[in-house]
């Protein structure tokens, strides 16, 4: 029988049997746990597999199909391994929010770094729009441009006032989509404000941290009435790459991979190379320091993943 992964708590799935629409609780052979692979997750919500079903109904997982992409997450005890957040997406949206909570450039960035190396197409959601005075308007609104010079797609939001949310259901319709943010960002509100009867649970931010609190521990996928799925995802502290060459970072960046075709040297990593394009229009404020600093951070671990 062939399903798709739904759900993931951990120590269960739950499978859509493809061919009849039916759910199942499902268990995973503990020889998927053997894989060689720095992953603490061979599964995740997203995946397509085979299973057979027991007497009592439980679904066995017996095979995994290949992913053709994922997103990972640094495991939260373990620092040298990751955790799959979500595999085989058509187009993962990160929920940026200025203030309630405040979102880092560095948190976004690393976030782009992680859709270009698995092949995901992102677009970037600035939420609650609707509770920004205009001063902040403006400083999202330079933030905006300086992605889409880059070459990516943003869009303003609010599930609130309903800012724009027509129009990304256009974007995401019949795909399978997955909303990233901190917790408190508003993914879980954004999914009630796309399908009010999904009715997920939602929390307010944290008014002495202006931190939001977890209000979803799992992730999950649902379906939209207007055609595709999401897969809500607990609140990401910091993204992960694995496998990764040092060399290989800067494609990952396209601004700095454009530049970088006109560096004297073929194999410049723009760090401290004489008559270096990248670190000339660094200086010259063309490419933002912040994802530069980004950029170093990265190649740092890969760096001392190699090493291990």
């Amino acid at each position: 029988m062939k399903g798709l992964i739904t759900k993931s708590t951990g120590s269960w799935y739950q499978v859509l049997e493809q061919e009849t629409g039916r759910f199942f609780e499902a268990r995973i052979r503990g020889k998927f746990k053997l894989i060689k692979t720095r992953l603490t997750n061979p599964l995740a919500v997203g995946d397509r597999v085979e299973f057979s079903l027991e007497q009592d109904e439980v679904a066995w997982i017996t095979k995994i199909e290949p992913k053709k992409n994922y997103l990972i997450r640094k495991s939260v005890n373990l620092s040298k391994e990751a955790h799959i957040i979500a595999s085989n997406i058509d187009i993962a949206c990160f929920i940026y929010t200025l203030r309630f909570p405040e979102t880092s450039l560095g948190f976004l960035d690393r976030f782009l770094a992680c859709c270009e190396a698995y092949n995901i197409k992102p677009l970037i959601l600035f939420n609650k729009m609707d509770v920004l005075s205009s001063d902040d308007k403006e400083i999202v609104q330079n933030i905006e441009a300086l992605y889409q010079n880059i070459g990516y797609q943003t869009l303003e939001i609010s599930s609130y006032s309903r800012l724009n949310l027509e129009i990304l259901q256009g974007i995401i319709k019949d795909q399978v989509s997955v909303f990233f943010g901190h917790s408190g960002s508003g993914k879980s509100t954004l999914v009630n404000a796309l399908q009010p009867d999904l009715n997920l649970k939602t929390s307010e931010i944290s008014s002495s941290q202006l931190k939001g609190k977890h209000t979803t521990t799992f992730a999950q996928m649902h379906f939209w009435d207007f055609g595709g799925s999401v897969i809500d995802t607990p609140g990401v502290r910091e993204f992960a790459m694995i496998d990764v060459e040092k060399e290989e970072i800067q494609h990952y960046f396209p601004e700095i991979f454009r530049v970088g075709r006109d560096c004297k040297f073929h194999n410049c990593m723009h760090i401290n190379e004489p008559k270096c394009a990248v670190l000339n229009q660094l200086e010259t404020g063309e490419i933002e320091e912040t994802r530069y600093m980004t950029y170093l951070k990265l190649m740092e671990e890969a760096e001392e993943n190699t090493a291990q």
